[in-house]
């Protein structure tokens, strides 16, 4: 009966267990209440670190209290990968300025990793027992090599042509990219004699071209009531910029069809010979900075290569920074009140030591002037590629002014500014002596920095422990190493630590610094030698039973029973040779 009993408790308690286990599961398997957005899926150099900058947002669940979230990131193949920051706080909906987290997800993609080869991180979002995964795939490519080209396949007028004095007009130039890299910050600056630019005063961009992309700019003018003849032609100036940075630089001429003036019905009339038009073009062949790269703050000279590709001579020629024309007397003499430049953009880079106009004086057909100026990058300036707007002012030969504008383009850089030190004291280092060295790097910079690979490395010496990822520091925080260290050499011993990362136009970096440290010789260690005079001491002879036994009877005797002593062994004996003991010869 007692076993009848038994029997029904337990069925019953299995019975409960199988109607609340699914209660539990979902309670144990629930996903979080958020929603995670950012990209995915990104492509990365080898040796490079690819960032992930995702959205947390929390939904409403109907719980008012914080819900605390916690993340961990792992790679299938191991790829390193950081995680910043790893700890937040969401607050309920609808408080939208606390219930949003942005978090970066840092992929290094190391140097062993093949073209093409994909990683894939898990980032796990985690509170009390219920978590949310998020897959990101992090692609490694080889980084493109040849430089970037890009040239006008084709060009139309959009109304059709010709084009009448007076008529406004649309230019479009089919570009392409046929180079092997990609090319950035493409700047198209219009110019034309009768051609007047509409819309954005003659300058156009195009943020980025691939290799084998094609794209369209188009340019509105407006051509001059005082265009005769039947040709007519625009130049375009293009610049642009590869991966690297590294700056190009192309002409290119479009020719316009004219229309010829309509004449009142009856006699004809003769046609009009047109005149050649003379007139000067300066152009910047070539630009350099005496500090590369440009951060915010750089004092730096900029050094121009100006030539004159007209048809006639540029007389009393005033170049102005930042572009713009002069305010005075039209005629290019000055006025009573002075010359002032007007238009002027100088938000960026300002000049120093002197203003923005700068006077060149004459320059002849063909010739190649070279000038310098010094400016500063303003200190608010972010990390991207800025055009430098430059315009010449100049007469021709017979006293027209004249205004050419130039673009040029200059990268800011933001780098990392970290220090590498020693976070305590090492104590003393000894030659053969193993001793752990405490290497701490520190973000000196007002801004966030994502870092790589730390190495250390040092000449006769034996190093272990001594690379590590650092990931990302914010400004103020600091990445600690404790390096085992055993030197072979006493003396000023060189330690060389070397950073690498990825800098703003996504190109590799290194930071290299050096710390010193003393060595001391090892101690000699001394054998020591037996009392006397220098003998060196002999091992004891072992006795036998009839030893023993003659030394008892000896001490019955009276002739005593002490045990013999070994005599030392000089060092002058000969091997082989059995020492005389002081007894005399045998």
């Amino acid at each position: 009966m007692k076993h009848w009993h038994f029997f029904r408790w337990s069925l019953m308690l299995a019975l409960v267990m199988l109607v609340l286990a699914p209660v539990y599961a979902t309670k144990a398997q629930g996903s979080l209440p958020i929603t995670v957005s950012g990209e995915t899926s990104l492509s990365g150099q080898i040796g490079s670190v690819v960032l992930y900058r995702l959205s947390v947002q929390r939904v409403d669940s109907g719980s008012t209290e914080p819900l605390q979230v916690e993340v961990e990131a792992q790679g299938l193949k191991g790829w390193p990968v950081t995680v910043n920051p790893i700890m937040f706080t969401l607050e309920n909906p609808p408080n939208d300025t606390k219930n949003t987290k942005d978090i970066i997800i840092a992929v290094s993609v190391p140097a062993t990793a093949t073209d093409g080869e994909e990683e894939v991180t898990t980032v796990r979002f985690k509170s009390e027992t219920n978590e949310l995964d998020v897959l990101l795939f992090t692609r490694a490519v080889v980084p493109p090599s040849g430089r970037p080209l890009v040239v006008m396949e084709s060009y139309g007028i959009e109304e059709g042509g010709p084009i009448a004095p007076g008529q406004e007009f649309g230019l479009r130039l089919r570009m392409a990219n046929v180079g092997r890299s990609a090319a950035r910050d493409i700047i198209f600056t219009f110019s034309g004699e009768g051609f007047l630019p509409l819309n954005t005063g003659g300058v156009r961009t195009l943020s980025g071209l691939a290799p084998d992309e094609r794209l369209d700019v188009v340019q509105r003018f407006l051509a001059s009531p005082t265009l005769s003849g039947n040709l007519a032609t625009i130049t375009v100036n293009v610049t642009y910029n590869d991966p690297g940075g590294v700056a190009y630089t192309t002409t290119l001429t479009v020719t316009i069809d004219l229309k010829p003036p309509a004449y009142a019905s009856g006699s004809a009339r003769p046609t009009a010979t047109p005149t050649a038009i003379s007139r000067p073009q300066l152009v910047v062949m070539g630009y350099r900075s005496d500090v590369d790269p440009l951060q915010p703050g750089s004092i730096f000279t900029l050094n121009l290569d100006i030539e004159n590709l007209g048809s006639s001579n540029a007389r009393n020629v005033v170049m102005i920074l930042g572009g713009g024309t002069l305010s005075g007397d039209n005629s290019g003499t000055p006025a009573p009140g002075g010359v002032s430049a007007s238009g002027s953009d100088l938000s960026t880079f300002a000049p120093l030591g002197s203003s923005n106009i700068i006077y060149l004086g004459d320059v002849p057909l063909g010739q190649v002037l070279k000038t310098s100026t010094q400016l500063i990058v303003n200190v608010n300036a972010n990390p991207g590629a800025y055009p430098f707007k430059i315009s010449f002012v100049y007469d021709d030969e017979k006293g027209n002014r004249q205004v050419n504008d130039q673009v040029i383009t200059l990268l800011v850089y933001s780098l990392p500014q970290v220090e590498v030190g020693l976070y305590r004291d090492p104590g003393f280092f000894q030659v053969g002596m193993p001793t752990m060295l405490p290497l701490q790097v520190t973000n000196l910079g007002r801004k966030s920095a994502v870092l790589g690979n730390m190495r250390v490395t040092a000449e006769n010496a034996e190093l272990s422990n001594n690379v590590s990822l650092v990931g990302a520091l914010e400004p103020g925080g600091y990445f600690t190493l404790d390096v085992n260290f055993t030197p072979f050499q006493a003396g000023p011993q060189d330690i060389t630590v070397t950073i690498t990362y990825t800098d703003d136009f996504n190109q590799p970096r290194s930071i290299t610094q050096t710390l010193t440290v003393e060595v001391a010789e090892a101690p000699v260690m001394e054998t020591p030698m037996v009392p006397g005079e220098g003998g060196l001491p002999a091992e004891p002879t072992p006795e036998t039973f009839w030893d023993v036994l003659w030394r008892f009877i000896k001490g019955l005797l009276g002739l005593g029973s002490d045990r013999p002593q070994p005599t030392p062994i000089s060092p002058e004996t000969p091997p082989g040779e059995v020492p005389v003991g002081p007894g005399g010869k045998g």
